[in-house]
């Protein structure tokens, strides 16, 4: 593995929402996505995963007059320059990309005691969500953009996409090729938020503790500085 490319492609993954292209997505290669999905790291080995492909019209179109709906409640919590920010930005591809996956959570996957969860509940949602994160970045290595779209209420979801009482929506994600990736976050480049200094968030034995001379934090400021 070349590491300059591995860290080159994390550095170049973005959410995508408004650079979506009509073309197709082959099957081969969503196929090659999802298989990188399902070899993510998952505690007690449970796999609790799943991967709805949304192919039908009809309900791509409910899931985007539900996202309507929430954006408008959304929205009402920003004021002023923020609030116009926010009206400016697209934040989603639900209609406009090629591919929409619904990933979703079986809370009951490998029985009702799961190794390495009996302490830490929600490790079966932390496992869903790494991955998420293989299929992000196998899609940004395979070109394709892929936009994760969170204003939506989990419920109508889980009514939408008719889900067993123990599976819970954690994701709802478009997928396709784009016209262009952003050089930097969507979100920075349209003045939203800045990515917070590595250094501010690293510390040392516990919260809070720091030390400028520390070799780590030394080298720290250094990797960040090529950013």
């Amino acid at each position: 593995m070349n590491v300059e490319d591995f860290y080159r492609l994390l550095f170049s993954r973005r959410d995508v929402r408004g650079e979506y292209l009509p073309d197709p997505v082959c099957p081969e290669v969503l196929a090659r996505i999802l298989n990188a999905a399902h070899h993510a790291p998952s505690v007690g080995l449970s796999q609790p995963w799943n991967f709805i492909v949304v192919r039908e019209a009809s309900r791509r179109r409910a899931v985007y007059r539900e996202f309507t709906a929430c954006r408008e409640r959304e929205a009402a919590h920003f004021e002023g320059e923020q609030r116009q920010r926010y009206d400016r930005l697209r934040l989603e591809g639900i209609l406009t990309a090629p591919v929409n996956i619904c990933v979703t959570c079986d809370r009951s996957r490998a029985g009702p005691a799961v190794l390495g969860r009996t302490q830490q509940p929600d490790t079966d949602i932390y496992s869903t969500v790494c991955a998420i994160q293989n299929l992000w970045l196998a899609a940004r290595a395979e070109g394709l953009g892929l936009g994760w779209v969170s204003i939506l209420r989990t419920d109508v979801l889980k009514t939408l996409f008719a889900l067993p009482e123990s599976v819970e929506p954690i994701a709802y994600l478009c997928l396709g090729h784009v016209s262009d990736f952003y050089s930097r976050p969507e979100l920075e480049v349209r003045g939203w938020r800045n990515r917070l200094p590595l250094e501010s968030l690293v510390w040392l034995d516990q919260w809070g503790e720091t030390s400028a001379e520390d070799p780590l934090l030394v080298s720290v400021r250094r990797v960040s500085a090529l950013d």
